[in-house]
């Protein structure tokens, strides 16, 4: 039996995978297809944004099953870690409820409202439908793989049983009329995920049952309701630009496109204080105008960055801190997959928040730049010779090219972002093929950027639904008001909102955080006259720093992973970079806070 279900557990695995895989190739056809007819030939094809929306929804949720383990679950360890083997077990146990539930929830209800709704897509000419079937279908999946995950691990059936149970009973709160009725029930969802984070259940389950638990309590989401919200929570076109620049940035590491940016990095600042550590610091600067991902550049340096760090005298874990902190300019320097999701949250505008991010990423660099001199205890080496670093710089052209394309293109509003990435996705498609590895790279990039599309999708339709509650509880219009008790000064607000946005960046991870505290914030801070824009871009910074921070820290998690390192060793290397770079964000906050008072 435990065979057998490893077997299917295993193939459900590479299935789903393989077919994420070609629906993402299959958008980015489309995109780049109907972007090549509108700007070459003036034409292109009616149903593209709609098409390219459907496909997206199918990629994320079909990809359910795959993102209940792993780094992609993004658990919460905090007080897992610390249980014996009889509070691990219960635990697990808890956790596997919880996802059980949301997978029953998000199957039942979508498959409910797939046969209710009515009508048919003017574009489309399919039935409407459509759109809520992956849902169902990636919650039976999801159910099924977590039921074969547990036999293949060789749990008990006792254990089994009492999750099954468990999970169908959380699934069974949003049919259950509101006995316990509560002025605030978004509050009663927000501590049942909480809750839920806290035995190690994944954010994205976590969240959906949070929604579940709320409904006894008054909460105005039935399960069919919460299916709806959490489709239409990606419903923008917007949001195919980031499976389209993750994808651009995997596909320019395997094609040896980012290995060009390490070598004339080396050459500009090697020679430097702090050399190798300089190098890394302009590395991630250069490389994140293509990748847009903290976490794809964090991986990258881990495995190219960090042994080269460490051959020129620096200690692992340093050589690791240095990774993992450099590695928050990606989010912030455009194109960032965080800004992204921050003007799909409020309507800000992409080209504004990348000029911020441009101009802020500056700051934080230089301000790393001092620390890492100030910090460096190597021996400087022998600086590069003109020769070498004019043909280490017409080697890292083509990718100078693409980003310039990206950010202006962007920027001057000659093409949308999901358009701007997907030029970038096909440019980088071409040099991973023509790369050494070739095909075989370029198939793994397109498998773990279908995984990753699929994360980083479900957080933003989880998010939805909450987010829909909070607005309908009125926490927005109290969070106003008590800025109101500040009497609308700026410097008070920003301070207010700085460490709010500090406190749950540790926590949370940026894609979370900002769908759901940007939307509560921001109606306060612009009542107090700071800009959107620059509050945007400061937010984003924040919740990046927390990247660095205990107890998640994503990204020294990631870099003291890949380099098989100590967690805590890493984040306490890491503090020096990570004090530099508060103290950089307080000193711009401020800065902004006395331009509103202007």
């Amino acid at each position: 039996m435990t065979t057998i279900a490893a077997q299917l557990h295993q193939a459900i695995d590479r299935l789903l995978a393989g077919l994420l895989s070609v629906i993402l190739a299959v958008l980015l056809v489309l995109v780049f297809g109907a972007t090549l007819l509108r700007y070459v030939f003036s034409t292109g094809f009616v149903a593209t944004e709609d098409l390219g929306i459907l496909l997206h929804t199918a990629l994320v949720f079909l990809g359910l099953p795959l993102c209940a383990s792993g780094s992609l679950a993004m658990r919460i360890d905090v007080v897992t870690r610390h249980l014996g083997p009889t509070g691990r077990n219960l635990a697990d146990g808890a956790s596997d409820a919880v996802t059980l539930a949301a997978s029953l929830v998000l199957m039942h209800g979508a498959g409910k409202v797939a046969v209710l709704i009515g009508g048919t897509s003017p574009t489309l000419g399919i039935a409407e439908s459509w759109r809520f079937w992956p849902v169902a279908i990636g919650g039976a999946l999801a159910a099924a793989h977590l039921i074969l995950g547990s036999l293949s691990q060789g749990r008990t059936w006792l254990f089994i049983l009492a999750v099954v149970a468990g999970g169908t009973s959380l699934a069974a709160l949003p049919h259950l009329p509101p006995f316990i009725p509560v002025a605030l029930p978004s509050l009663v969802a927000c501590a049942a995920a909480c809750a839920a984070l806290l035995v190690g259940a994944p954010f994205v389950h976590s969240l959906i049952v949070g929604l579940a638990f709320a409904v006894p309590f008054g909460a105005r989401l039935p399960e069919a309701a919460i299916v709806q919200q959490t489709v239409s929570g990606l419903g923008k076109f917007l949001l195919l630009a980031i499976p389209f620049f993750l994808l651009a940035g995997m596909l320019m590491s395997v094609g040896g496109l980012a290995h060009r940016l390490v070598r004339f990095a080396s050459t500009l600042v090697g020679h430097r204080r702090g050399g190798m550590a300089q190098a890394t610091l302009v590395t991630n600067l250069m490389f994140s105008g293509v990748s847009g991902s903290s976490i794809a550049d964090a991986a990258f340096g881990a495995k190219v960055l960090a042994p080269a760090l460490v051959a020129d005298g620096v200690k692992p874990e340093k050589a690791a801190a240095i990774v993992a902190a450099t590695a928050v300019l990606p989010n912030i320097i455009p194109p960032s997959i965080a800004f992204l999701l921050l003007a799909s949250a409020t309507n800000l505008s992409v080209g504004a928040l990348f000029e911020g991010g441009l101009v802020a990423g500056l700051i934080l660099a230089a301000a790393m730049a001092a620390m890492l001199h100030v910090s460096a205890d190597t021996s400087p080496r022998p600086a590069a010779d003109r020769h070498e670093r004019v043909a280490a710089f017409l080697a890292a052209v083509p990718v100078f090219g693409l980003a310039l394309v990206v950010f202006f293109g962007i920027r001057l509003g000659i093409a949308t972002p999901t358009e701007a990435a997907a030029v970038a996705c096909a440019y980088a498609l071409v040099a991973a093929l023509s790369g050494p590895n070739g095909g075989k790279a370029t198939f793994r990039a397109f498998l773990q950027a279908g995984r990753e599309t699929a994360a980083i999708g479900l957080l933003v339709a989880s998010s939805a639904p909450l987010v829909f509650l909070l607005a309908i509880d009125g926490l927005p219009q109290a969070l106003a008001g008590w800025v109101t008790s500040f009497g609308g000064n700026p410097l008070a607000v920003m301070l207010a909102a700085n460490l709010i946005l500090l406190a749950v960046g540790g926590p949370l991870d940026v894609g979370p955080g900002i769908l759901l505290f940007a939307p509560l914030l921001l109606p306060s801070v612009v009542a107090s006259g700071i800009d959107p824009v620059a509050f945007g871009v400061l937010l984003t910074v924040n919740l990046m720093i927390g990247g660095l921070t205990p107890p998640i820290g994503v990204l020294v998690f990631v870099a003291s992973g890949v380099t098989g390192l100590s967690a805590s060793a890493v984040f306490r290397a890491v503090l020096p970079l990570t004090l530099t770079l508060i103290a950089a964000t307080s000193a711009m906050a401020i800065a902004v806070a006395l331009w509103a008072l202007l």
